[in-house]
């Protein structure tokens, strides 16, 4: 079932259909604000506000537009107020080790990923929202502009700038690429 037959029988109160809405989202929209945030709880947190605000605020969904982009938004400014009212500075949870590596191998990788974390906190929320949609969420360029609200060629230019500091930033750290 589409997202809009689902969005229809949520109006109509039907419950499961939000369910199934929250089962279909609920992993990218996890990712987009771990990326946001850099942190797993204050992610999970982000997100499930994102869904309550979404079923509070469902009869005001523009059927216009893709629910996930409108979703994505409402998560998006959930991670933005969270990142606005958090302390300094919440470090990544390094929970998130990969076991099919050998130690030499994890313990290099996790530093990568580490840098690579530093970097895209010196981003600026704009940069690190179009490398998070089209890196970790890989959606397309009309995508992009749709959940931005943004033509295609602002996502294209934004892309561009944010890949380019993004590796200024990584040369600056001294990080080697696989």
């Amino acid at each position: 079932m589409d997202d809009e037959a689902l969005v229809q029988r949520c109006l109509a109160g039907d419950r499961d259909a939000f369910a199934e809405l929250v089962r279909r989202y609920q992993r990218p929209l996890f990712n987009v604000a771990l990326r946001m945030l850099g942190d797993r709880e204050e992610a999970r947190d982000a997100m499930q506000g994102a869904f309550v605000k979404a079923w509070v605020h469902l009869a005001t969904f523009d059927r216009q537009r893709r629910f996930f982009s409108w979703l994505y938004r409402i998560t998006l400014n959930e991670s933005l107020n969270r990142l606005r009212d958090r302390k300094p500075s919440t470090p990544l949870d390094e929970s998130l080790v990969d076991t099919q590596w050998s130690p030499v191998e994890q313990l290099e990788r996790d530093e990568r990923s580490r840098q690579l974390d530093r970097a895209m906190a010196q981003l600026t929320q704009t940069q690190r929202e179009v490398l998070v949609l089209r890196h970790w969420l890989d959606l397309s360029y009309d995508e992009m502009a749709d959940a931005l609200q943004v033509p295609a060629k602002t996502v294209k230019s934004r892309l561009f700038s944010a890949r380019a500091r993004l590796a200024e930033l990584i040369r600056a750290l001294g990080v080697e690429t696989p």
